[in-house]
């Protein structure tokens, strides 16, 4: 697919093309420029500018105390780096519940200064309005179902939801619900595969799964969490691709060791 001037060649309408086509899309996280850059040299096809930023950037034990300002700095820092991946960026907690005329003025706002390409809201039936008034301004939305960590207070936990009838059943509804107002794709966390393909199935837009088994059209990951840099948090579903941070310890070490024994610099390394 050609491109003119800065757009870049994942879109809204190439995602829809690749569910009609069975074609999985692959999703990562990404909060700076460097490794923003790398992501998209490797082929991927949606950056996720997450509020995950709160936790891996940060230091927080949930995503709630992350500000738009902060979200707009890791937007920007992303949006630097990429070529061709569309570009998410999540709406923090309390940016958009409650009062969609505050959450409109919000997304514009992402999107003005980030320069990004989407927004993602985490809710159903109870953001709906928020949903919709965003979308009547013509920013594109990324529905967020199933385990929603801006809402971890009212679960009080992170275990696997909707594994119960009645809870599968409004999921289900309110991405139906989500899909009509014109979300663009729904993200699925931490529910039951059987569940995660029943919604595939039922909606058009694309259903991208985390911890939502393997029959949705796509996959996220946090690129902290399979990169292997963290290592305290290790569900189920998180396949580490790398062991970064025993790499990164062991390479910080030898740095110590190398200046206290000055070995570092040698005279190669010095003018």
């Amino acid at each position: 697919m050609s491109t003119e001037g800065n757009t870049r060649v994942m879109t809204t309408h190439r995602l829809m093309e690749m569910k009609q086509s069975g074609e999985k899309i692959a999703m990562l996280t990404a909060y700076d420029y460097t490794s923003a850059k790398i992501i998209d040299e490797a082929g991927i096809d949606v950056i996720l500018v997450g509020d995950s930023a709160a936790n891996v950037m940060a230091g927080h034990e949930t995503t709630l105390p992350i500000t738009i300002d902060q979200m707009i700095y890791h937007a920007q820092s992303v949006m630097r780096a990429v070529k061709n991946p569309l570009v998410v960026v999540d709406m923090p907690f309390g940016t958009y519940q409650g009062n969609s005329k505050t959450a409109v003025s919000n997304a514009i706002r992402i999107m003005k200064e980030s320069e990004a390409d989407a927004v993602k809201l985490e809710g159903g039936m109870e953001i709906l309005e928020s949903v919709e008034r965003i979308l009547s301004a013509g920013i594109p939305v990324m529905g967020h179902l199933g385990l929603t960590p801006q809402s971890i207070h009212k679960f009080g936990t992170y275990a696997v939801r909707a594994k119960e009838a009645g809870e599968a059943s409004r999921l289900l509804e309110d991405a139906v619900a989500l899909e009509n107002a014109g979300c663009f794709s729904i993200v699925l966390e931490k529910i039951p595969a059987a569940l995660g393909r029943k919604v595939a199935e039922t909606l058009q837009i694309p259903v991208i799964g985390i911890g939502a088994g393997r029959y949705v059209d796509g996959q996220v990951l946090v690129m902290h969490d399979m990169l292997g840099l963290t290592t305290e948090f290790s569900p189920r579903f998180l396949r580490r691709y790398a062991n970064l941070h025993e790499t990164c310890l062991n390479a910080f070490r030898q740095y110590v060791n190398d200046v206290k024994s000055e070995d570092f610099p040698s005279e190669n390394e010095q003018y």
